[in-house]
């Protein structure tokens, strides 16, 4: 269900090499999240969650500055200004770091798009956006895994295990996914495979056969 082994390599390659020549800061800081693997945008998205103190998912210059500086971006002072004015369009000295990680995930295709809401849909059985172990009761059986039947681990942390492959941060780990940390997962998935109809195609049988869809 996560990323192969061989796509996260590509994926690496792919925007390390277009990350030395990148000149928009925006794509400058795309290709340093999808350099980091799959996880990269999550990790992104949390390291700027953790300075939205009052919840609204929003943030001001000062917090948007030191989220850059806490995941370990490489930017100028002058490029973290311009990326910021970029978002703040009605001058208000914040922005919504939603629509900022909407804007950095690697665009893709409606057929791809849908296919991962089916596959995130069928998961989050409550319907409200967002997959925890209990969502996963049902949905997910854990009655083949190796570390269930070898009794290593219980259904509860087989679920936990699960959910942490999509956030790999231990600083940032919160035991559930939302469907867009999901996105963003799968984007950076996405990202490495060829655009148009073919690599929609393979998408589309890969989603499919890994969430039994």
């Amino acid at each position: 269900m996560a990323a192969t082994a061989r796509q996260e390599k590509d994926m690496k390659e792919k925007a390390t090499r277009a990350m030395n020549t990148a000149k928009d800061p925006l794509d400058k800081l795309r290709q340093q999240a999808l350099a980091r693997g799959s996880t990269g945008i999550i990790s992104l998205g949390r390291a700027f969650r953790i300075f939205d103190d009052d919840g609204n998912k929003k943030l001001d210059y000062a917090e948007f500055k030191k989220g850059t500086e806490n995941y370990g971006a490489q930017l100028t002072k002058q490029e973290v200004d311009e990326l910021f004015g970029r978002f703040d369009k009605d001058g208000s000295g914040s922005i919504g770091f939603e629509e900022f990680l909407c804007a950095v995930r690697p665009p893709m295709s409606k057929a791809r798009m849908d296919i991962i809401g089916k596959a995130f849909k069928k998961m989050d059985k409550t319907g409200d956006g967002v997959v925890t172990s209990a969502d996963l009761k049902g949905v997910y059986n854990v009655k083949q895994h190796p570390k269930y039947q070898n009794g290593e681990l219980t259904e509860e942390q087989i679920f936990k295990e699960f959910l942490s492959s999509f956030e790999t941060n231990a600083a940032t780990r919160d035991g559930s996914l939302s469907i867009q940390e999901f996105l963003n997962y799968y984007s950076a998935v996405s990202y490495s495979l060829e655009d148009g109809k073919v690599g929609d195609n393979y998408f589309n049988l890969m989603m499919t056969n890994a969430w039994n869809l």
